[in-house]
């Protein structure tokens, strides 16, 4: 009997289990209570080991090599220490072992279950375990090793030792994998661990895997993929991928500190290589360059006839005739970007071609500019609440969300990645506002000086009117220029800032560190991985530009552009955007007003029965508005003026993280020092107190002549 129960213990049908554990009702009579709940539980066992070794042999057959890996090992491991320990107690039996033969004759049931009842748990999670792995069709070795490292953090040792190991052996699988994408840059027809255009799959990489490291494999499995199919002339050296693979087969993702390092050595390396092969300097320069001129609008001429086009593209839809379709597609606007760049300096440029306009809402129809207040209440309500909520400038060019695409082809996308061009497509909708803005208040200026002549060739010297309401149109007509100018030198003084002391100087900065003359680069750097890179800018005296500092020099010129422009600090682009929709508001009224401030002298009404009781009602009408927009404006300019006011009366420069989370994704950013703390980068261009000079020189414009310094008892 005892030979019998450890053959059914080593997987074999016994006639004394005919079903599961449940002992044969002919032996019961046979045996103690005590030896019957002995065989039940040996039969538990001995049952669960089946279902085991059955849910091995069915998931063998998967297509899946992690399946396989899986159950391979398993398997492996049973063999060697449970059906191992079934052999030895066997040995023991027969050399009647003290420990489980009682003088020399007996063998207790109880002894021999005490042998196999440490298996009891682990069977019963493995078989847990078959039970879900049966569960799926199919199981991503993301997924999959998620789950089984999950398992393993456990307090029962030989639980978790068991799918310790079985969570390595699907680990080496899945790196076995990574490295034919990482060396080779090949795919495989099963189990991919990527796309054909070299993008991670969903459920391809472990939750362990940081998302910095992801964007790394694909970066690097898509540049050597890439070098490869294009047969290029210089391909990565032996040497190198020798040196990889052995990286790789040092770590696995589970340890993630050790898996990030390993990753980001690889990518150091072959950004290296690349650079010195494939990336060349002229790629770089006239990117920087094109991207400058028309999302930084360093190219005037063409930046202001697309301000035009879009306006008259946006008339033309609002006056078409009925029938006609009037929606605004994404086709209108890029081929408004072609009218512009007629007659400029843009029109031969070749990169042109690859700006696109993105309408992420679709088709829209053209609005003209609202002369509710009710946005403006909502966006004035928080600034007086501090609200950390970034306000976004990129609606109002069009009037819907309008976005400007750049197309990067490789290798350029090696130097660009899509959050850089992010932070690109923020700063034209904010430096594209501002510029609009201004030229609908040049437009307005002209307007009333055209209308004040016509006027002037029958009044004179004076406003016109009757003796009632001479004094009160002479005073509308100064004020309404008095806030035109306003409107004017403000979006004058804040663009001249942004243009000439941040995107000229940082653009001519970083020109000047990627066009330096440099001396011929050593063929080592990047082979050994163990050159260092400074992540400042470098300064004037070092003769290698590694691609790793262009990386971290082009960081941080986004950064400073992003902190210069005042777009990292979420309360000042509130009252930015507040002062630019109130310039449209009153532009917008003086356009409905037919160009003038001032009424026509015919319009009161004076000459209708009763008219008298009516004359300067009109005025008064006007009056109000005008009052109404000026007393905002004047509040919108001294909240501005003391916002950044604070911001220079905090130490010290701190780091801050990616200019792309500021302006993206609207983070939660302290009030007043986020601006400072972009700068600290770049100490050798004078980066701690450079953001301070920026900030002082607006103060410094902005209270030339003491209006906001010097206290007032009101407007």
């Amino acid at each position: 009997m005892i030979a019998e129960i450890l053959l059914v213990l080593a997987g074999h049908s016994s006639s004394i289990f005919p079903s599961d554990h449940t002992v044969n009702p002919a032996f019961r009579p046979l045996l103690h209570p005590g030896e019957e709940q002995c065989l039940q539980a040996v039969g538990r066992i001995a049952a669960r080991y089946r279902s085991i070794k059955k849910s091995c042999i069915t998931l063998t057959r998967s297509q899946s090599r992690y399946i396989c890996a899986l159950c391979a090992t398993l398997n492996q491991l049973l063999k060697d220490e449970y059906e191992g320990l079934v052999v030895e107690t066997e040995a023991k039996l027969l050399r009647r072992d003290p420990e489980l033969v009682a003088r020399g004759s007996f063998v207790p049931l109880t002894a021999v279950l005490a042998v196999f009842s440490g298996w009891e748990s682990p069977f019963i999670a493995l078989q847990s375990l078959m039970e879900q792995l049966e569960s799926q069709d199919e199981w991503k070795p993301g997924p999959l090793i998620d789950m089984l490292m999950t398992r393993s953090k456990t307090g029962t040792s030989r639980i978790a030792d068991i799918f310790s190991r079985l969570s390595t052996a699907v680990q080496r699988t899945w790196r076995a994998q990574l490295a034919a994408f990482l060396i080779h840059g090949s795919i495989t027809e099963t189990d991919p661990l990527a796309s054909e255009d070299y993008v991670l799959l969903e459920g391809s990489t472990p939750a362990c895997v940081s998302p910095q490291t992801r964007e790394s494999i694909m970066y690097i499995g898509k540049a050597i993929g890439t070098v490869k199919r294009k047969r290029w002339a210089h391909q990565i050296p032996r040497e190198q991928a020798f040196q990889h693979a052995q990286l790789l087969d040092t770590v696995l993702p589970e340890d993630k500190y050790r898996f990030d390092s390993v990753i980001g050595q690889i990518r150091t390396t072959i950004s290296e290589w690349l650079w010195l092969h494939v990336l060349t300097k002229k790629d770089v320069e006239e990117a920087v360059v094109s991207l400058a001129n028309y999302f930084l609008l360093r190219n005037g001429e063409f930046c202001l006839a697309l301000i035009r086009d879009i306006e008259k593209l946006k008339i033309s839809r609002l006056t078409t005739r009925t029938g006609v379709p009037s929606m605004i597609k994404e086709q209108d606007l890029n081929l408004a970007l072609l009218r512009a760049s007629l007659s400029t300096t843009a029109q031969h440029d070749p990169s042109l071609l690859k700006l696109k306009f993105k309408l992420p809402s679709g088709p829209i129809r053209p609005l003209l500019p609202s002369f509710s207040r009710a946005g403006s209440k909502s966006l004035l309500s928080s600034v007086n609440g501090n609200s950390n909520e970034a306000a976004s400038f990129d609606d109002l060019l069009l009037g819907r969300s309008l976005l400007l695409t750049y197309d990067t082809t490789w290798p350029l996308d090696l130097f660009l990645h899509p959050s850089d061009l992010q932070v690109y497509s923020a700063l034209f909708g904010y430096l594209s506002s501002i510029r609009k803005t201004q030229t609908r208040i040049h437009e307005c200026w002209t307007s009333l000086s055209n209308a004040q002549r016509a006027r002037r060739r029958w009044t004179g010297l004076g406003e016109g009117g009757t003796a009632e309401d001479l004094m009160v149109r002479q005073q509308l007509l100064r004020f309404g220029w008095g806030v035109v100018r306003d409107m004017g030198w403000f979006l004058d003084t804040l663009l001249e800032y942004v243009m000439v002391d941040v995107v000229d100087l940082e653009f001519r900065r970083l020109k000047g560190l990627v066009t330096r003359p440099t001396q011929e680069r050593p063929e080592s750097i990047g082979r050994d991985g163990g050159a260092t890179h400074d992540t400042n800018m470098a300064p004037p005296s070092q003769t290698h530009l590694d691609f790793t500092t262009l990386r971290n020099v082009h960081t941080t010129y986004l950064e400073r552009l992003v902190a210069g422009c005042l777009l990292s600090h979420p309360s000042l682009t509130t009252i930015v955007r507040c002062i630019l929709e109130i310039c449209e508001r009153f532009v917008a009224q003086v356009e409905r007003w037919g160009g003038d401030v001032l009424p026509a002298l015919l319009f009161e009404g004076s000459l209708a029965a009763g008219g008298h009781d009516r004359v300067g009602a009109l005025v008064r009408e006007r009056f109000q508005v005008v009052s109404e927009i000026d007393k905002s404006l004047h509040e919108l300019f001294e909240s501005f003026y003391q916002q950044l006011t604070l911001m220079t009366s905090y130490q010290p420069f701190t780091v801050a993280g990616d200019a792309s989370r500021s302006v993206l994704i609207n983070t939660s950013i302290g009030n007043a020092s986020t601006l400072q703390r972009t700068f600290a980068r770049g100490k050798g261009l004078d980066g701690e107190g450079e953001v301070r000079r920026h900030v002082e020189q607006l103060l410094l414009r902005l209270d030339f002549n003491g209006r906001f310094s010097k206290p007032t008892a009101g407007l």
